[in-house]
């Protein structure tokens, strides 16, 4: 697997190794701004529901409001309505989907510009929610956590087209990256420093915690590299030919990735941040009692939220009707499946139980912090990672995969070089 890796360090590859370069300055100037708070604000300390996952995917920035405390994820919402909008939903926005590559530009650049009002608006609700303060001091804030995630998108744009990987998803993962350490450091100082244990049942506990951290990961890897391979075939090949390069059509395990558990979370945290703008002490027990995901009938909804928008997300993202028309625009055939509305229908149901199967996983995933974070003498910052370690592993393997490619494609064209040259 690593054997192509090797070729990073020719003499071939050094514009190579420039942009991996350029792409750890860029994520260095990310950490650092993490870590530069907002002035006048102070660090929250308060629960903060669905809010811990932007926290997680900003490297802490939220709860120490830091000048990048939204992060990347107002760009992320205005993808995910851009996207939604191209479901048939407005036309202007479907007519940009079919443009391709120059539609593309379009919807980017609209992202680009909802993002920023977007970072606006969470802004100025967080200012008030968590900071207070004048009115003055309000706008100030939501000015600085504005210009942070702009400064954002630019330097993601930077690392896209100058670096290795994609920007805003090398963000995220540095983000909830930079968490790690403290949460073992956490961990480490509650299980085996402070006296809640002993010493032996202290480093005992300590042990299994990163056994279960590997354990998770082992699993999030099995799931992200899992998928359901359909064999396709062509009518213009010969049979000799489709025995030699079969070709197939890689359905992912789990399509949507992390993105219902995001849905579900922004839903089900939506009263929260109501109850601390509006400050009603009975709304605010309600939800705290009923609503919140911490508890029971709270966790119930959480999942049932997941397990939906897993479904319907991966049917939005791999569209049946669409997948078919292709194969028929591409004169290609699933062997034994009439072509047309039989195709989508196959298509369909094998999706609809992939989808299953992964909205359980992500389930099983998404509960784990919550879970955990149940257990006592223990705090937040020392909670088993889930949904964060998803992403990790899914923007890793990516970015590797681009990497790999590249070096493959420069060591083949540079042995067709030396071919010519002979």
């Amino acid at each position: 697997m690593f054997k192509s890796l090797k070729g990073l360090f020719s003499k071939n590859n050094k514009d190579l190794r420039k942009r991996i370069y350029f792409t750890l300055l860029v994520l260095a100037v990310f950490s650092l701004g993490t870590h530069i708070m907002v002035p006048g604000a102070k660090q929250i300390t308060q629960n903060l529901g669905f809010l811990d996952l932007l926290n997680l995917m900003s490297g802490g920035s939220l709860k120490t409001f830091s000048i990048f405390a939204l992060g990347v994820m107002p760009y992320i919402t205005a993808s995910i309505l851009t996207q939604l909008l191209q479901m048939d939903i407005l036309p202007y926005f479907k007519e940009l989907k079919e443009q391709g590559a120059t539609g593309r530009q379009k919807i980017n650049r609209i992202n680009r510009y909802l993002g920023i009002a977007f970072a606006f608006i969470q802004g100025y609700i967080y200012s008030v929610a968590f900071l207070g303060g004048t009115t003055l001091q309000v706008i100030k804030t939501t000015i600085i956590f504005t210009a942070g995630t702009a400064l954002l998108l630019w330097l993601a744009d930077q690392i896209t087209n100058k670096g290795l990987g994609n920007g805003v998803s090398l963000f995220i993962m540095a983000g909830i990256v930079n968490t790690l350490p403290s949460t073992f450091i956490q961990a480490y100082r509650e299980l085996i420093v402070a006296d809640t244990f002993s010493q032996v049942l202290g480093i005992v506990l300590f042990i299994l915690f990163i056994v279960a951290y590997l354990v998770i990961l082992i699993g999030v890897v099995y799931m992200q590299i899992s998928e359901r391979r359909i064999p396709i075939q062509h009518t213009t090949r010969t049979d000799s030919s489709n025995s030699q390069n079969q070709s197939y059509i890689p359905l992912k395990l789990n399509s949507a990735s992390v993105m219902p558990v995001i849905f579900a979370s922004a839903i089900t945290t939506l009263p929260s941040i109501i109850a601390q703008v509006i400050d009603n002490e009975a709304y605010k027990n309600f939800v705290e009692n009923y609503i919140v995901y911490t508890s029971f009938t709270g966790y119930l909804l959480y999942i049932v939220l997941i397990f939906i928008f897993g479904y319907v997300y991966t049917l939005m993202e791999l569209n049946p009707k669409e997948m078919s028309e292709n194969l028929d625009k591409n004169r290609s055939f699933i062997p034994g499946i009439t072509p047309g509305e039989k195709t989508a229908s196959y298509l369909r149901g094998t999706i609809s139980r992939l989808t299953v199967v992964g909205s359980i996983f992500l389930i099983i995933l998404a509960s784990i912090p919550i879970l955990f974070g149940k257990l006592p003498n223990l705090t937040s910052a020392a909670t088993l990672g889930g949904t964060g370690l998803l992403i990790v592993v899914g923007v890793a393997l990516e970015t590797y995969k681009q990497l790999e490619s590249s070096i493959v494609s420069r060591s083949y064209q540079g042995s067709r070089k030396r071919r010519h040259r002979r």
